[in-house]
């Protein structure tokens, strides 16, 4: 652990993540940086998803407190649902209209933290308002990529004030405001989909547009996961459409302290990889809310099968216990292929997976602490985007060479078993997709290198102590 300088005082950080496993475990990451500098962390989240984090490693565990906020009861939010992986998508405008009603007793907690800073996600609007009459200063913390925060644009086009965006078709092309050429946009399928988040008219009563232009407009200054080596021009985009001061908070890759028991599903699962011939299986995984229809699980399973390649394949059959949608596998299938292939309806450890040699690629939906896993692993990447900022982080990958999108429809992004198959032995066998793999390990220091990380965190320090 670093030591703080004599002339210097330790700073109290309070870190407000969203209520979704894909914010909080970024949080965390940079939480314990912090911590290792000697600094002070409050980590503020609901009793049954603290309960949910990896264990902190002992030499940070005393600098990080965590503080357990009851989730507030609102109609139509199940029992035990604190997190976004608890409920089926139509419910998260619920959670969040439970979130809010944090207000009132993370503002009791502020009162007597003698906080210096408050490091929040998108969703708390309303901190903006709360943090500086108790002398706590704000960082809007986005783990959203620096592209997608450029795409979306300024807090005018954000909030429908001004009318470059009007309907789903004006998302499909990079915007007047990025003035260098890029592929980067949405595919129409991608963004019909989450339409409803950028309309005031949600159960939760903000729309995310709003609660994001509120979350940037009241903080001292912009931080975003991501690396200006690897996205410079996105950093300057951010910066002029926001005109606020942006920094890197580095791809706070996803580390894991061993101590204590170890996990037995990891023992069948390693010992079913080791059988496996070196970068032959293709892991499959949708992250904590990707959710596939029951036809695309069709698809991929018939798809999978055509491959011809062994695979482990995470499939989350529903979205919490409430969810009345439980996808099946097509008939037959799993006899089928039982010799060379597994299907795990539980949770699995993905960092053990990803880091073992029998993997050779990664069918992922470009959820990105996925996409960060999968580059410190040096597995190329099958694209298959389900919601939110997947679809610009896929486009960004496919720019660089990093990943291969399964081809889709472009109205309903339905696609074949044959493509699917396709496309798998495009990225991991075949002499044509040589460029994914290779590019993978060329990007890995971009993504990997401790120092840059903490040169990084260095950086953010030094401007919490500067800003009066």
């Amino acid at each position: 652990m670093d030591t703080i300088r004599d002339e210097e005082k330790a700073l109290h950080i309070v870190m407000f993540p969203w209520l979704a496993f894909g914010h909080m475990i970024p949080y965390l990451e940079l939480a314990k940086l912090i911590a290792q500098k000697g600094h002070q962390v409050s980590y503020v989240s609901t009793p049954r998803n603290i309960q949910r984090l990896p264990k902190l490693p002992p030499n940070v565990a005393p600098l990080i407190k965590f503080v357990s906020l009851p989730l507030p009861k609102v109609d139509n939010l199940p029992e035990n649902a604190e997190a976004t992986t608890d409920i089926p998508y139509d419910v998260v405008p619920h959670l969040k209209n439970a979130f809010d009603k944090l207000e009132q007793p993370l503002t009791h907690f502020l009162q007597s933290s003698n906080a210096d800073w408050i490091l929040h996600d998108f969703v708390p609007f309303w901190l903006g308002s709360v943090a500086p009459q108790l002398g706590i200063k704000c960082v809007f913390f986005s783990i959203f990529t620096p592209p997608f925060m450029g795409f979306m644009g300024p807090g005018s086009v954000l909030l429908g004030n001004d009318p470059v965006r009007t309907k789903p078709e004006d998302f499909l092309v990079s915007p007047s405001w990025v003035p260098f050429k890029t592929t980067v946009a949405y595919r129409y399928f991608e963004i019909i989909k989450i339409m409803d988040i950028l309309s005031d008219n949600n159960d939760s009563g903000f729309s995310d547009a709003y609660r994001f232009c509120s979350s940037i407009k009241n903080s001292e200054f912009i931080l975003i996961r991501g690396c200006t080596e690897f996205e410079p021009e996105w950093f300057q985009v951010i910066q002029n459409i926001h005109n606020k001061l942006v920094l890197p908070a580095g791809q706070l890759l996803s580390t894991e302290f061993e101590g204590g028991d170890e996990n037995n599903t990891w023992w069948w699962m390693k010992e079913w990889l080791d059988k496996k011939p070196n970068g032959t299986v293709v892991y499959v995984a949708f992250g904590s809310e990707a959710k596939p229809s029951q036809e695309e699980v069709n698809e991929i399973a018939l798809g999978l099968e055509k491959s011809n390649l062994p695979f482990f394949w995470v499939l989350r059959v529903r979205r919490g216990p409430t969810d009345k949608v439980v996808l099946q596998l097509p008939e037959g299938f799993e006899e089928r292929t039982k010799v060379r292939g597994v299907v795990c309806t539980e949770w699995a450890p993905q960092m053990k997976i990803l880091s073992h040699v029998a993997v050779g690629g990664f069918l992922t939906h470009a959820g990105w602490t996925s996409v960060v896993e999968a580059v410190q692993h040096e597995k190329p990447l099958v694209l298959l985007t389900c919601l939110a900022d997947q679809g610009i982080n896929a486009r960004m990958l496919e720019e660089k060479k990093m990943g291969y999108s399964v081809p889709r429809d472009e109205r309903d992004g339905s696609f074949t078993s044959d493509m699917v198959a396709h496309s798998i032995r495009l990225v991991m066998v075949e002499e044509e997709g040589r460029i994914y793999r290779d590019n993978i390990k060329n990007m890995k220091d971009l993504f990997v290198n401790p120092e840059r990380q903490d040169r990084y965190v260095t950086s953010l320090l030094d401007h919490l102590r500067i800003i009066p």
